[in-house]
């Protein structure tokens, strides 16, 4: 009985030391790697939207997905066009204006000039994915969770650069 005792006793020290080791040393690299995402250009409370801003999300809340940046128009699909839900654009004098757009999906922020835009930052929210498409003359930011699609389209082909909003 007594060898019994002495030897599960060895056997938790032994198991003890082997977890304790392990966790150090993958506690050591994983502090060495961790870091806080970059955060979104500040905009003033004017241009921002009427919606109340969602608390941003912790590293380890959600890995941000892989991003494309095709050069040509996005793929074609048999979903229909997307009626936007919102449509809030600059007046025909704004020059350099940062805007941000708070959708279901996430936050884009454009930098939106007489005849042209940029964009400035695309965040998706929590659980949701994103897909950046650009030309000459437009710029797409689609947010995607599942069946659920959210795209932020700029266009400034035939004027001033105006953003729409589509769900679908």
């Amino acid at each position: 009985m007594r060898r019994g005792l002495v030897h599960l006793l060895a056997w938790l020290l032994a198991t003890g030391a082997a977890v304790t080791l392990s966790w150090w040393g993958v506690h050591t690299v994983m502090a060495g790697t961790a870091y806080d995402p970059p955060r979104a250009l500040p905009v003033k409370a004017a241009d921002a939207p009427t919606r109340e801003p969602r608390p941003l999300a912790t590293p380890t809340e959600r890995t941000p997905p892989p991003q494309r940046t095709p050069s040509s128009a996005p793929p074609t699909t048999a979903r229909p066009t997307p009626a936007p839900t919102r449509t809030p654009s600059p007046s025909p004098a704004a020059t350099g204006r940062v805007r941000s757009y708070d959708t279901d999906g996430g936050r884009a922020v454009f930098d939106l000039g007489k005849t042209s835009a940029s964009l400035v930052s695309a965040t998706p929210g929590a659980g949701w994915s994103m897909q950046v498409w650009k030309t000459e003359s437009w710029i797409r930011v689609e947010f995607s969770s599942g069946a659920d699609r959210v795209s932020v389209f700029c266009t400034w082909h035939d004027g001033p650069p105006r953003v729409e909003i589509g769900t679908y």
